[in-house]
């Protein structure tokens, strides 16, 4: 469009506006819209070059339409600039209404950012209004906002140069640009909606001839299944009673399909694992528990939930896929045996020991004895050290934390509350005589002169000796009783609800079934052994205790003679 005359306008730069406009509202999808309105700057504002840079909805401007020049649309069309770039162009120049003019004489603090742009060459200006190949204009295109608001959001920026009249523009042409972009920002805002719907359109329709497959799918999958599947009523007073069932599941347990219609899964799970079924929840649930068989057996099995419905508003069913996982289980215990069972002796290892002992400890104990105390700062490691300090410090506060997380108050005068009321505290005997106090004993063993056996006989009978120990420490020890072997030929046993003349009298027994004769390798050979016995209590961890009942050991070593720590 030429410049002209304020308030003279040609009619037909009038018509073609509005031709470019109505090309622009009439065209068939996004893309063919933002080509439109780049080709109308060109043909009906007299520009030479036009770029729409569209917001993309990570808020940053893509160069989505160029018109004008092929070789600088081939270049730039697809780039991307971002918008804090873009909010800082819009943000400095020369602002004409919402059009802002950037001149040549400023332009060159862009030359640095990433916002995507062509150079176009030509002579310097000789008067005051020409154009510069180096001025940059741009029209923002914001969609229409609500009251009082006449900017709505930024739906992308017009990038024009090179006026074909070489001058910059008038009052007219600034009007016409600025009305230009905006109608542009109803036409694509308009164009996106219409794509939105299309799309959406496309979707529904596809939805639902997925759903009408999908129903003859399921009913094939479920009845051809390779593994169980079951439908079970959801809600009501039959909650859980099984409605469908395939036959993999009927052959997985042994039962008929009109058989299993009078059951629920709760009928059916060994009675170890109702609780597990109970936690597991309807929707998404996962489980692993036994299922029991017609003829009395048990089998492992991994149970899923997921909740379905005949329609939208229809009744919903609990639909239950069920996979025979018998023999992964039994691998997964034989691995969980070999990785807390020492392999030679079969007995629980040091890892396996520790677990056992910490499961029974927590970190402050009930009711802190004198004795107890002094015993547990003698083995109190650093870290622990520093532990206490930080609880030491908590009763200058109004409250404090214990190292699980559970809040108590310190106050004076505040009702005692201990953070493991919940826990039975392990106590142990005070003193060196029985004052009746039933305790955790821990026995630390230590084989007297097995070396000599290994050196003289070899590994074999050393190895037939230990497995024989281990045997021999086994059968003299209760039912519940712990013996493990923490290697080489150190063995421990926990022994709970033991006196301190109990712990002693068991010691001695199990000597005496030691030191009886062994038969290895086809020769009779004897060890002897020494143990300490040291005692756990809440407050201690289980280095400290099995630290305890060795350095015990030592001590009973050192003052037995050496006569009597023989072996062979």
């Amino acid at each position: 469009m030429e410049t002209e005359s304020e308030p003279y306008v040609r009619l037909a730069s009038l018509r073609q506006l509005h031709q470019a406009m109505a090309d622009m509202n009439t065209a068939r999808s996004l893309a063919d819209t933002l080509q439109t309105v780049a080709d109308g700057v060109v043909t009906a504002l007299g520009y030479e070059l036009a770029c729409v840079n569209l917001v993309r909805p990570d808020g940053d401007l893509v160069v989505a339409a160029f018109a004008g020049n092929a070789a600088a649309e081939a270049l730039i069309t697809g780039r991307v600039g971002s918008r804090a770039s873009w909010e800082r162009r819009l943000s400095m120049g020369e602002t004409w209404g919402d059009l802002v003019f950037i001149p040549h004489t400023e332009g060159w603090v862009l030359d640095d950012d990433d916002v995507p742009q062509w150079y176009t060459d030509g002579p310097a200006p000789r008067f005051e209004d020409e154009w510069h190949p180096s001025d940059r204009l741009f029209a923002p295109m914001y969609a229409p906002g609500g009251q009082g608001n006449p900017h709505g959001e930024l739906v992308g920026v017009l990038s024009v140069d090179r006026p074909r009249n070489g001058r910059l523009p008038g009052a007219w042409g600034r009007e016409a640009l600025q009305m230009y972009a905006f109608q542009a920002a109803i036409a694509v805002s308009n164009a996106r909606l219409r794509s939105n719907m299309q799309r959406a359109l496309v979707r529904l329709e596809r939805e639902q001839q997925a759903l009408r497959a999908s129903e003859e799918s399921f009913r094939q999958a479920f009845e051809y299944a390779p593994s169980g599947m079951a439908i079970a009523e959801m809600g009501g007073e039959q909650h859980g009673r099984i409605l469908r069932t395939n036959d993999a599941l009927c052959r997985l347990l042994g039962r008929p399909s009109s058989a299993m219609r009078r059951y629920s899964f709760s009928d059916l799970v060994h009675p170890e694992d109702i609780g597990t079924l109970l936690r597991t929840s309807a929707e998404g649930g996962r489980a692993e528990l036994r299922l029991g068989r017609r003829d009395g057996t048990y089998v492992w099995v991994s149970l899923r939930n997921s909740v379905v419905a005949d329609t939208a508003d229809g009744p919903r069913f609990l639909l239950t896929h069920v996979e025979d996982i018998e023999e992964r289980k039994r691998r997964e215990l034989q691995l969980a045996h070999r990785a807390s069972h020492d392999s030679l002796t079969g007995l629980p290892n040091s890892a396996e020991l520790r677990s056992r002992l910490a499961a029974r400890l927590c970190r402050r104990p009930q009711t802190a004895h004198p004795a107890a105390v002094d015993a547990y700062e003698a083995y109190e490691p650093f870290e622990a050290q520093e532990a206490y300090e930080f609880q030491d410090a908590a009763h200058t506060h109004p409250a404090a934390y214990d190292t699980g997380g559970h809040g108590f108050d310190l106050r004076p005068g505040a009702e005692p509350y201990d953070a493991y009321d919940h826990h039975v505290h392990t106590v142990a005997p005070e003193g060196e005589r029985d004052d009746g106090t039933k305790g955790l004993a821990v026995l630390f063993c230590d084989l007297d002169g097995f070396k000599s056996i290994n050196d003289r006989f070899g590994h074999n009978a050393g190895d037939a000796v230990l497995i024989e120990v281990a045997r021999r420490l086994s059968r003299g020890v209760r039912d519940g009783d712990t013996v493990a072997r923490l290697g080489g030929d150190e063995f421990v046993i926990l022994a709970d609800g033991l006196g301190r003349a109990d712990a002693q009298d068991l010691a001695v027994r199990l000597r005496s079934e030691i030191i009886q004769p062994i038969r290895a390798e086809g020769r009779a050979v004897r060890v002897g052994a020494s143990f300490g016995i040291g005692w756990a209590h809440c407050g201690m961890t289980a280095d400290e205790v099995l630290k305890s009942a060795d350095e015990r050991m030592y001590v009973e070593k050192r003052s037995r003679p050496k006569q009597h720590r023989r072996a062979g």
